[in-house]
């Protein structure tokens, strides 16, 4: 498995059927002064349903007793964020929000990766949407629901979407984003799974599980076609076709 750059600045569209994918704002992170510092923000990723448009923002509120299969699929009807980025790029994520034709109450569902400041610091701009933080999935209101992810039963959202346990950066509960049938195949929105392309000298320091990480990886490199990583540009996963005997 070989990675190369997806060329394009941020906002970068992949369009899919039946969802397409809008890399908002491209992560970065770069040692800053002397010492140890480093200025640093996630990316922030857009899912878009194909049949929704601004016209089409009314949302239906769960039936009573669905349970969090009803209700995650019912949230992903709308636009999905994956990761908010840190709370001073507040401007910066609203105005990438509305030149696609998004407002911040047309949000349905906001997936953060995982619990850094860098990468959910704006959930207070989408009080009307349903969250899934890490493990934790709650609607509006602070209405908490059990959904039994695991790394070997992700959670489906609809047609060819899902939400993958990757954990190891952040712990044992980090996730990752699963949209396939785009032009450029399946994309994983993996946070900080991946810090970079090119990221394999550095990503274990950062590492909370290390092993658990490099399972994680191993696993998002066997499915994805083009991954967003948490501080960098895409980039596409291309394999080698294995080569004959002798």
């Amino acid at each position: 498995v070989q990675t190369e750059p997806l060329l394009g600045e941020p906002p970068l569209l992949v369009r899919g059927d039946p969802y397409s994918v809008v890399v908002l704002l491209q992560g970065y992170a770069e040692p800053e002064g002397v010492g140890d510092a480093v200025r640093a923000d996630g990316s922030v990723t857009l899912v878009l349903p194909q049949a929704w448009g601004p016209a089409s923002s009314h949302r239906e509120s769960p039936p009573e007793g669905g349970g969090a299969k009803t209700a995650l699929e019912e949230a992903a009807r709308g636009p999905i964020l994956v990761d908010t980025g840190g709370p001073w790029a507040r401007d910066t994520l609203l105005g990438a929000l509305a030149r696609q034709g998004v407002a911040p109450g047309d949000v349905t569902l906001v997936v953060g990766t995982h619990g850094h400041s860098d990468h959910i610091g704006n959930l207070g701009l989408f009080p009307g949407a349903a969250l899934l933080v890490s493990h934790d999935f709650c609607l509006p209101g602070g209405r908490y629901f059990p959904h039994g992810l695991g790394e070997e039963r992700p959670l489906r959202l609809g047609p060819g979407l899902e939400v993958w346990a990757t954990p190891g950066h952040g712990g044992q509960r980090d996730v990752s984003v699963v949209v396939a049938g785009t032009v450029l195949g399946t994309v994983v929105v993996a946070g900080d799974v991946f810090e970079r392309s090119g990221d394999e000298d550095s990503w274990q320091a950062l590492s909370e599980d290390p092993v658990a990480q490099e399972r994680s990886r191993k696993r998002v490199l066997g499915t994805a076609d083009v991954v967003v990583p948490g501080h960098g540009a895409p980039f596409r996963v291309v394999r080698q076709a294995p080569q004959p005997p002798n």
